[in-house]
């Protein structure tokens, strides 16, 4: 295997310190995907630097121009604390023709305003819950064939930021508080959503042109009372005292229907091509009680610490963390901006 040097890229505030090994678990977490990513890369031979970026681009130049990296392994997840602005950094790499690791900002584009995503699939038929936008500063009027229970969102924020219990509402009263939350909170559209009652799976999907579907994880509260719907939250899936609490863990998706166990691999990658990702990614469903898949969203560049649901579900299909990120890598050095050498 050829060393490489790597120049990674994440948010300032992501930087892991130089201590992290000492930390506790709850206090090294968010730290925990770059600390993986960068200790692990070297441990398999490679020079890595690692650099934050927030709201200037400059920095990536001139550390291109002076560390002269075979490769840059992107973990941004925003630009400037947009989310939707993430895009433009792995474009700036393109215009360099500096390789890059994970999503071209075609699939960044697409999938970073959930609606937009939502419409394209529509049209290829994937089964997905019905939406609606409510646009910032508007009050929300819920169209008549929206019923309820639903779910509230931000269009664009990532990491279940914003959904907590309260974002599943019963009536338009509530609906309207919870928008309004939307965008007082965050400051962005509020996407409303369908509830699917059912089991959350996640899928991992990685690849170019030649796409590899991981087997699928499920989120379980195993604590919660048969009735009470499982959701996605932030806390249930960043913290750690609440998730030890309530018996939240990801794990194996077992026992599914047949027709689903079949499929959904199948599924994933035909998403993944529509929508037109690369790298790699994970795609979250639900599934309902009777046997039914809906798709609910694509996360490209989902996180990739040792142990979270992409780096698990590879270990599940005998990839091993250093061989997926060595193999993330190469996806990266092999992507031209528009299909794979």
């Amino acid at each position: 295997m050829r060393k490489l040097r790597v120049l990674l890229l994440t948010d300032p505030r992501n930087l892991p310190p130089d201590d992290i090994a000492t930390m506790s678990e709850a206090d090294a977490l968010a730290y925990r995907t770059e600390w993986d990513v960068i200790r692990t890369l070297r441990e398999i031979g490679h020079e890595v630097q690692p650099l934050g970026v927030y709201d200037e681009l400059r920095p990536i130049r001139e550390a291109i121009d002076t560390f002269k990296p075979d490769i840059v392994f992107n973990l941004l997840e925003e630009f400037a604390s947009n989310t939707l602005q993430g895009y433009n950094v792995a474009g700036f790499l393109e215009l360099l023709g500096v390789p890059y690791t994970g999503c071209n900002p075609r699939g960044l584009i697409l999938t970073g305003e959930k609606s937009l995503a939502k419409k394209v699939l529509i049209y290829h038929r994937i089964r997905l819950p019905a939406f609606h936008v409510a646009p910032l500063g508007r009050k929300m009027r819920r169209p008549r064939a929206l019923g309820f229970p639903l779910i509230v969102k931000s269009l664009t924020e990532h990491a279940s930021l914003g959904i907590s219990q309260a974002s599943l509402v019963n009536d338009d009263e509530e609906l309207a508080e919870r928008v309004a939350f939307i965008h007082r909170r965050l400051g962005t559209d509020a996407l409303v959503e369908q509830f699917i009652t059912g089991r959350e799976l996640y899928v991992g999907v990685f690849g170019n042109d030649r796409l590899v579907a991981l087997p699928p994880r499920e989120l379980v509260f195993e604590k919660a009372p048969a009735d009470t719907p499982v959701i996605a939250t932030a806390r249930a899936k960043h913290n750690l005292d609440y998730q030890k609490r309530h018996g939240i863990e990801q794990r194996a998706a077992d026992e599914l229907p047949a027709g689903v166990a079949a499929t959904i691999g199948h599924l994933s990658k035909r998403i993944y091509k529509t929508l037109g990702l690369s790298g790699y990614a994970r795609l979250d469903y639900r599934l309902s009680p009777e046997g039914l898949l809906w798709f609910l969203e694509a996360n490209p560049n989902p996180e990739l610490a040792d142990g979270q649901e992409f780096a698990s579900a590879a270990r599940q299909h005998g990839i091993e963390y250093a061989e997926l990120l060595q193999r993330i890598v190469g996806l990266g050095l092999r992507f031209t901006g528009t299909r794979e050498r």
